[in-house]
């Protein structure tokens, strides 16, 4: 039962990539790498950073609520960084994230907001809207 759980929430994952990266004008979903997190940093470009775990129910509910935010053309220039929280510590390390469903916003190199285990759709919406800020 535990292996049937874990690979709905594996596919449930992969969907998600999915439907965020082929959807027209979609915010762009990228598994964290240095360089690509830099140049969007240096273009000044909205970012959200989600730390992440496949097996978190946390992160589970916070899903549905990110697939609805990147949905809405208020976003359609938002980058989200996917961090796995398991096999990217010296990336989690770096960001100063103690735990897994940590979410923390960027406009450009400014961090915006943060939040850790929030489930809440409007608090949520306020942390991806901080990265529309003007400089």
């Amino acid at each position: 039962m535990r292996n049937i759980v874990r690979s709905m929430r594996i596919l449930s994952a992969s969907a998600f990539v999915l439907l965020v990266s082929t959807a027209a004008g979609a915010v762009e979903l990228k598994g964290y790498d240095q360089k690509s997190f830099e140049a969007a940093q240096k273009a000044g470009t909205p970012i959200i950073v989600d730390i992440w775990a496949s097996w978190c129910p946390t992160c589970a509910a916070q899903q549905p609520i990110i697939e609805k935010l990147t949905s809405s053309s208020d976003f359609s220039d938002l980058t989200i960084f996917r961090v796995d929280f398991d096999k990217q510590k010296d990336v989690v390390r770096s960001f100063k994230a103690q735990s897994q469903s940590t979410l923390i916003a960027f406009k450009g190199d400014s961090e915006t907001a943060r939040s850790v285990g929030d489930t809440d759709a409007k608090s949520i919406e306020k942390l991806f809207r901080s990265t529309l800020k003007k400089n």
